[in-house]
């Protein structure tokens, strides 16, 4: 049986590793190599190999038969499925944010809203894509669901670089700002199936402006 030392040292490197790779400190592909990551947290070889099982399950990181572990690598038809699933999961914390969201969630929500606003404003790409992650989260908060909460956090951290990617697009920022303060307004009102639906066209434009992303990736 694992110590209570070793068993804390797994969760610590589990938390920086995973951290490292949705910051993009860590390339999608990049290999990683135990012996590295035992130098990089000062920790034991064990609690490496338990991070690195975590974080395969997460989706994270993927092993490949006689070469070890790496990054794991989006391609667009993984990074279109994710969509779809946020689209159905976040339709529904949306809609149960609505009808839960109490007089100081609505102030929050709007908060950030007009935060977003702003930095559209200044031409500010990334405290807008800082803000957007920080809007989702606060949706999934006031949902006060259990369950699907946790595998939205997991399928946004797994397209992490992507969904930074696109937030930082010039354009892309006042195209999803709308979106995201219909959101908003649709809660504030507590109007769940507005809310469902304010939350499914704007991972619907996700899922288009992810598509689009690919192609002129694939292009250059």
């Amino acid at each position: 049986m694992a110590t209570t030392e070793a068993k804390r040292d797994a969760g610590y490197v589990t938390e920086q590793l995973r951290q490292a790779i949705t910051e993009g400190e860590l390339a999608p592909g990049q290999r990683l190599v135990e012996a590295d990551l035992v130098d990089m947290f000062g920790a034991s070889r064990g609690a490496v190999r338990v991070a690195l099982v975590t974080l395969t399950g997460e989706g994270l990181v993927e092993r490949i038969q006689n070469r070890g572990a790496r990054v794991r690598a989006i391609d667009l038809e993984d990074a279109l499925e994710i969509v779809e699933l946020r689209t159905a999961l976040e339709g529904i914390c949306a809609g149960k944010a609505a009808e839960r969201a109490s007089d100081a969630d609505i102030e929050r929500l709007r908060s950030i809203g007009a935060r977003m606003a702003e930095a559209v404003e200044r031409g500010d790409s990334e405290e807008y894509s800082a803000c957007n992650g920080e809007l989702h989260g606060a949706v999934l908060e006031v949902s006060a669901m259990k369950i699907a909460p946790e595998i939205v956090t997991r399928l946004r951290a797994q397209n992490v670089r992507y969904r930074i990617r696109l937030a930082l697009q010039p354009e892309r920022p006042s195209v999803s700002l709308p979106e995201h303060l219909a959101i908003v307004d649709a809660i504030a009102n507590r109007d769940a199936e507005a809310a469902k639906a304010a939350m499914q066209a704007h991972l619907t434009s996700v899922g288009k402006a992810t598509r689009d992303f690919f192609a002129r990736k694939s292009r250059r």
